[in-house]
């Protein structure tokens, strides 16, 4: 297992409101390089949005990529997204499988 004081890799978490637009934002980001690879969920979220409660079907965008490709990443996102303020957070990777990390770069490079 590959674990580094410095975090060089990254899951982005991204919410669409169907599986289409889902699928056209991950296939953007994995052909502009700047995603190795996007796993997409469905999922139900429950949220605040401009004082309303909300409940609503959702597809989840687990974006696996490295953290310096990450504001790229998020400009490509808002230029393809619906929402006004969309989900885009990174979570870092602390430790992964060395062979799979190395995928991650050779396939964003």
């Amino acid at each position: 297992m590959n674990k580094s004081s410095e975090i060089q890799y990254c899951v982005v978490l991204v919410t669409a409101p169907s599986q289409a637009e889902a699928e056209e934002i991950a296939q953007s980001l994995v052909e502009s390089k700047l995603a190795a690879c996007v796993s997409l969920v469905p999922i139900k979220s429950i949220y605040t949005w401009q004082s309303e409660l909300y409940k609503e079907e959702e597809w989840q965008l687990l974006i696996k990529t490295e953290l310096a490709k990450f504001e790229s990443l998020a400009a490509k996102v808002k230029d393809l997204h619906s929402y006004e303020v969309p989900e885009i957070i990174a979570l870092p990777l602390v430790a992964g499988y060395a062979p799979y990390l190395a995928w991650i770069s050779e396939n964003i490079s």
